[in-house]
């Protein structure tokens, strides 16, 4: 009995176990079913998903910018092209018909060239009537790489496609489909009217551009005008058109007309394609590279358009590669946007710029070069869609390393420049007014180069770039360090820019025959170097009692010989870039088998951390702040007075921090009366007594600052926050999640877009936001030393 009991019982048992598991396994299977319904329900990741992220709809005019120097409007450029493109303002019917504009980059400057310059016009042959675009039902799209209008009409549907054929060369396919039950017998002409002025908003210029035929098309000849801050061309600069047919041209003054010379006749429910290509080049090499491939371009148009969308499928492809993605559906939009922003300020080899790079806004006045702290954080995120341009985007600021024997700076061999533009400065031959050797940017670089390697395996780039990098990482010893302790200071270089000048801006000499060094200059030069402008700890008046503000050192050689200038503050921000900088050389040097070095860089990173965390941390405040120095080094002073920055959490992201002293930095982050704000990390603090919410570096977010934050808290185990901090980063930037463009910087009290827009680096802290933190968990700090 007590057998058959046992027996009874194990069944029973058994039955239940059964039970269980099988529930287990629907549940898990529902859970699988639920799972992939909400993937299935979740945005695609297809190109043709991604329409009018941007609103790049305009109507150009002469006058270009609006507020802040910026341009008014939006506009679409690919492959590193020196033009881009509007779609029309559906509002103003003599655009319609052709892509608005171009938008042309003068070497540094952008100019609209024209409202539309090349707009079709179809005629009926047998009704002797011409089609009113304004008539028509419209759809205008931009897409990932693509954009494409859409005009539907009682008897044709006209649709016209721009991609970028190459780097200097737009490819535009015109379809017209015959929507009825007959032949359509048609004439078809194209018109342009060039703007021919440029308004800054203070100053008109005449552009002098003349308009010539050419065979099958019309070719804009420029002048030569070296205006060093408002435009430059010469007469090798040209924009040209060429169509697919033979066109006869009719050209007055700024306006011209090309008209197919043989009708078409499209049959019914049949397309009709005709193709052209427009290009702007700035030499005569350029030009006829260009001459020689149109009717191949052409030739090829449909293995060029399937090559566009397949790379551009690539790019997102390579975004959203793991599933975990579709968790995230809100946030796609805005990650392909980044990639839009970053692609479009792509400018390729001209000028004096060697390698691709990223420029910081093609809208901007001011911002078309190549600066080098710019350039390691856009390659940082570019690298994981676009590996070669991330490569070429460090390579270019390396073009122009300072070497021993360099005419006009040797003493700073070693150092980066801040700026590269397609004109050099004129003591290095050039004409231009944007190149600046007078300041560095903080070392950030070695963080892109272990970044592209760690994501391409490519370890002749990391030969090729290792070498360079140790040496620009002395060079902030050898011309930043004043007292020789192996702490770093920011400064500026010996510059022309930096000695006090007469009423006739000439230099000024001391009674010994020497220039008299303008202080002022310095600190600012100093500031810049830091990439924080106008830093409330960059005030030359300092702040409180005890504060003799910013003073300017002389930093010379064993021969006695000035070779820069520090400010007298060692900077928490640049000796914890030094730190991290150090940690990625350690990573270097290990996958290079340079044991001696990465030793080195070890016992190195070890006293500036020891440095750091003694010197450079408030206890009572639970934050570091920068450490003001005295000339004979005869005693410190932690600048708490002058209030929190962002420079308090680098830090973290450099992981020298200990983890009490790092929960008291985030105690510090979270508080809405400090860096939580409604746009979380202000770059002053709330509190800090010169705040001011939308002024440069006073207080607007800044989202390389944002991203660091981001990263130092998820360095040290808060994710969580990080997460919550990164999704209000995307929730409350205004037009971040609509169709507005990526702004340079925000007001934390409103999300309010400031400065120019379309900005690179914020487009790259937004896209590393979305990848390693809202969908992913990993950092891009550095891991070579251990916490």
């Amino acid at each position: 009995m007590k057998k058959s009991y046992w027996f009874i019982g194990l069944g029973v048992i058994l039955l239940i176990v059964a039970g269980i598991a099988g529930f287990n396994v629907w549940n898990k299977d529902k859970k699988q079913e639920q799972a992939s319904e909400l993937v299935e329900k979740a945005p695609k990741s297809e190109v043709s998903n991604f329409k009018n992220l941007i609103d790049i709809s305009a109507n150009p005019t002469e006058k270009m910018y609006g507020n802040y120097d910026t341009n008014r409007f939006n506009n679409f450029s690919d492959l590193g092209a020196w033009h881009g493109y509007y779609l029309p303002d559906g509002n103003t019917p003599e655009i319609l018909g052709g892509f608005a504009g171009p938008v042309i980059l003068a070497e540094e400057y952008p100019a609209n060239l024209a409202k539309t310059f090349d707009k079709i016009q179809i005629a009926n042959d047998d009704t002797k009537t011409t089609y009113d675009l304004s008539k028509a039902s419209t759809d205008f799209a931009y897409y990932p790489g693509k954009l494409v209008q859409t005009y539907e009409l009682d008897d044709l549907t006209l649709q016209l496609d721009l991609i970028f054929a190459s780097n200097r060369t737009a490819l535009v396919k015109t379809n017209i489909t015959n929507k009825t039950e007959k032949p359509l017998h048609l004439s078809l002409s194209w018109q342009g009217t060039l703007l021919n002025k440029l308004n800054d908003g203070s100053d008109q210029i005449d552009l002098k551009q003349t308009l010539e035929s050419t065979p099958n098309g019309v070719q804009v000849n420029f002048p030569t005008i070296r205006e060093m801050w408002t435009f430059f061309s010469t007469t090798q600069t040209k924009y040209s058109i060429y169509h697919d047919m033979p066109v006869t041209n009719d050209v007055a003054a700024n306006t011209y007309t090309s008209k197919a010379k043989n009708p078409i006749t499209v049959d019914p429910s049949k397309d009709f394609a005709t193709y052209a290509v427009e290009s702007y080049t700035f030499t005569d090499k350029e030009l006829q590279t260009e001459k020689a491939n149109w009717d191949s371009y052409i030739a090829d148009q449909d293995q060029l358009f399937q090559d566009n969308n397949k790379r551009w499928q690539g790019y997102l492809d390579k975004t959203f590669a793991a599933k975990k993605h579709e968790n995230h559906p809100e946030y796609k939009n805005a990650a392909v946007k980044t990639i839009e922003t970053l692609t479009t300020n792509w400018r390729s080899p001209a000028g004096a710029i060697q390698h691709d790079g990223i420029v910081p806004s093609m809208s901007y006045k001011w911002f078309i070069g190549l600066w080098s702290w710019d350039s390691w954080k856009e390659a940082v995120a570019t690298v994981q869609f676009n590996p070669e341009l991330a490569k070429n985007s460090v390579r270019a600021l390396f073009d122009y390393q300072i070497q021993k024997d360099d005419p006009i700076m040797p003493q700073d061999s070693g150092a980066i420049i801040d700026a590269i533009f397609y004109n050099k400065k004129p003591e290095r031959g050039g004409d231009g007014g944007n190149w600046n050797e007078r300041n560095s940017k903080p070392p950030l670089s070695a963080w892109a180069v272990w970044n592209i390697y760690t994501e391409t395996k490519d370890k002749d780039f990391l030969k090729e770039m290792y070498p360079k990098l140790v040496a620009y990482h002395d060079w902030w010893y050898t011309n930043r360090d004043h007292n020789k302790n192996g702490i770093a200071e920011y400064g500026s270089m010996v510059s022309d820019a930096n000695w006090k000048k007469d009423a006739n801006d000439k230099n000024i000499k001391d009674a010994n025959g020497n220039y008299e060094l303008n202080d002022e200059a310095v600190i600012e030069a100093a500031a810049w170097e830091s990439g924080m402008d106008n830093a409330v700890r960059f005030d030359k008046d300092g702040i409180g009692k005890n504060d003799p503000g910013v003073l300017v050192f002389e930093n010379k050689d064993s021969a006695d010989k000035v070779i820069g200038y520090s400010i007298n503050q060692e900077s928490v921000d640049l000796n914890a870039y030094l730190y991290a900088e150090k940690g990625f050389l350690v990573s270097m040097a290990k996958e290079l088998g340079k044991t001696d070095d990465a030793d080195k860089y070890k016992k190195e990173a070890e006293k500036v951390q020891t440095y750091i965390e003694k010197n450079m941390y408030d206890k009572d405040t639970g934050f570091y702040y920068d450490l003001q120095i005295n000339d004979d080094n005869s005693k410190t002073k932690l600048l708490v007075n002058r209030g929190k920055g962002t420079e308090g959490w680098i830090p973290l992201w450099a992981n020298l921090s200990d983890k009490d002293k790092a929960a008291s930095v985030r105690e510090n982050m979270l508080s809405p009366n400090k860096f939580n704000t409604y746009m979380p990390f202000p770059t002053a603090s709330k509190d800090n007594p010169r705040f001011s919410a939308t002024e440069y570096w006073r207080g607007p977010v800044w989202l390389d600052q944002a991203l660091f934050g981001v990263e130092a808290l998820q360095n040290y185990g808060y994710k969580s926050d990080a997460t919550f901090l990164s999704k209000n980063l995307f929730n409350h930037a205004n037009g971040l999640m609509g169709n507005g463009p990526i702004h340079e910087n925000y007001d934390p009290l409103t999300g309010d877009g400031l400065s120019t827009k379309n900005f690179s680096w914020s487009s790259a802290a937004y896209y590393l936001m979305y990848q390693n933190t809202i969908v992913g968990d990993e950092t891009t700090s550095q891991t070579g030393i251990e916490k």
